[in-house]
């Protein structure tokens, strides 16, 4: 799995507020099964637990690949972050 920076968060309502839009779409890419969402001129990945696990708090991200790959990541709150120690 691709390590993943993220370079912005915000909750889906804030994103649809910021792009001036009032849905999100999901679709599934037939030759891949994997799932993107698009919203006005928008396009981006979806995590891949979907839709076996559903976002209960779905967060958008701006994300960047270690190869400079910049998009969107429609997520559930709190994944990309997993608490590995406490010192």
């Amino acid at each position: 799995m691709e390590t993943l920076k993220f370079l912005n968060t915000m909750s889906a309502e804030e994103f649809k507020a910021q792009k001036g839009i009032t849905k999100i779409d999901i679709f599934r890419n037939e030759k891949t099964q994997k799932h993107f969402f698009a919203c006005g001129n928008e396009r981006g990945a979806v995590y891949a637990k979907y839709p076996t696990e559903p976002p209960k708090e779905p967060m958008v991200s701006e994300v960047v690949t270690s190869t400079g790959e910049q998009f969107f990541l429609l997520h559930n709150k709190s994944e990309g972050a997993v608490k590995m120690d406490t010192l």
